[in-house]
């Protein structure tokens, strides 16, 4: 493929030299004489393990130029990389001047061309920027984007010192975009990565960097709290998460990483709390492990102002255990916005096949005589009972048989998922409204 490249800063020249590693003719772009002239050498513009080499290689093999001419540039290439920096602002937000600003150049250079053309955004930028970038080129050529041409979002996970490795081994190639033909294109650019390619939405594309360091930010701060309470009690923290990590089915995995509704039951409230308390004894602060409990009680209170913006005053819970397949009542979040909707006159009414309160023993009886001691009176033993006498219907739990009741829902009645529950009918429901998506 011929691809260029605008910006020959961090992400465009590792994508320069290895792109032209891959088999591709580059040409970087940049407005800076020098790394212009040093890539022209066959010199990389920036320090990065094996980045020069490859560089120096591939210039004797004829795939990599640099230039400062735009036109020129998009005149020879198929492709375009916008690979500029967007460095924050005091208040954290990113600045695109320098993206919109190179929008404008490629349009200026698909103007006059007749071919299709991509332009690939692989600068970290906020959802929207894509839907932007493609105004800014439609206006200044009256193409048409996704006929004409096309942007696509296209994030690169690559580390500092591991570069170059990281872009041979990512975790996977993310591309945002619905065009078939771009889709064919870019697959092409990356067919020799070993990785595989994901085709997604545009704007998960575009937030999945965030999403990814935030993520990793949160994960050093974790174990860094975990290390300060280990160090206390004289625990070998990075043995203790040695093992920690060993399970893939829970600690590192997809598990509890899909959003919904708040976390319940007896063992994470409970161990939560204990592990704070261990670390408020050592005098040790802790904000990320306290502010675990708060951001639950936040989730309640959302999920909770949610359902009284619906201005349905009667009211379906479907599943009232802390989650499916179980009795378990203690802890249960969906009770404290209950407890709320009760306290505010509300019509409720709740059915969970696994919960019936004369069956109610031990701990669940007694967490639901101590905190709504008139339960009993808004459990019902048919989905029935609840489903025909109420306008919104809450989904708390995935229980098997609950995709055939909202199947044969009214279509006047409103359902607020908690669990992204697939049943027919959905897709055309306009009273269908999830938590989190």
């Amino acid at each position: 493929m011929n691809i260029s490249i605008f910006g020959l800063g961090y992400v465009g020249s590792v994508g320069l030299g290895c792109l032209a590693h891959n088999g591709h003719s580059v040409v970087g772009v940049d407005i800076n004489r020098d790394k212009v002239d040093l890539v022209n050498q066959g010199r990389s513009p920036i320090i990065e393990k094996d980045l020069a080499l490859i560089i120096a290689e591939q210039k004797k093999k004829g795939r990599i130029s640099a230039t400062t001419d735009v036109q020129l540039a998009i005149k020879n290439t198929d492709i375009t990389f916008i690979c500029v920096g967007t460095p924050p602002s005091p208040e954290g937000h990113l600045k695109l001047d320098g993206v919109y600003q190179v929008a404008g150049d490629i349009a200026q250079g698909i103007r006059k061309k007749l071919s299709f053309h991509i332009i690939a955004i692989r600068s970290t930028v906020p959802p929207g920027t894509n839907e932007k970038v493609a105004s800014v080129i439609e206006a200044a050529t009256a193409k048409k984007p996704e006929v004409d041409f096309a942007v696509v979002s296209n994030p690169e996970f690559l580390r500092e010192g591991t570069a170059v490795s990281d872009f041979f081994n990512p975790p996977y190639t993310l591309i945002g975009t619905s065009n078939q033909q771009a889709k064919e294109m870019m697959g092409r650019v990356y067919e020799n990565v070993d990785a595989p390619i994901f085709f997604t939405e545009i704007r998960i594309a575009e937030i999945i960097k965030y999403v990814n360091n935030s993520f990793h930010a949160l994960k050093i701060s974790f174990a860094n709290e975990i290390g300060s309470i280990c160090k206390k009690l004289n625990i070998d923290s990075h043995k203790l998460m040695d093992v920690f990590c060993k399970d893939t089915k829970l600690n590192i995995s997809p598990s509890y990483l899909k959003p919904g509704f708040a976390y319940g039951g007896s063992c994470l409230p409970k161990d939560l709390k204990a592990l704070c308390a261990i670390a408020h004894d050592y005098y040790i602060k802790a904000p990320v492990l306290e502010s675990i409990s708060i951001s639950n009680e936040q989730r309640k209170s959302q999920v909770l102002n949610q359902i009284i913006e619906f201005r349905k005053q009667r009211i379906g819970f479907l599943g009232l255990s802390f989650k499916a397949g179980t009795d378990d009542l203690r802890e249960s979040p969906i009770i404290d916005v209950l407890e709320k909707l009760l306290g505010k006159g509300y019509s409720i009414k709740i059915y969970d096949k696994n919960v019936s309160f004369s069956k109610l023993i031990g701990a669940n009886r007694e967490f639901i005589l101590q905190r709504i001691p008139f339960i009993s009176r808004f459990i019902y033993e048919t989905y029935d009972e609840v489903v025909s006498d109420s306008d919104l219907i809450v989904v708390v739990n995935n229980e098997p048989g609950i995709k055939e009741i909202l199947a044969r829902l009214a279509v006047d009645k409103v359902i607020y998922d908690f669990v992204n529950i697939d049943f027919p009918g959905r897709s055309n429901n306009r009273n269908y409204v999830g938590a989190a998506w």
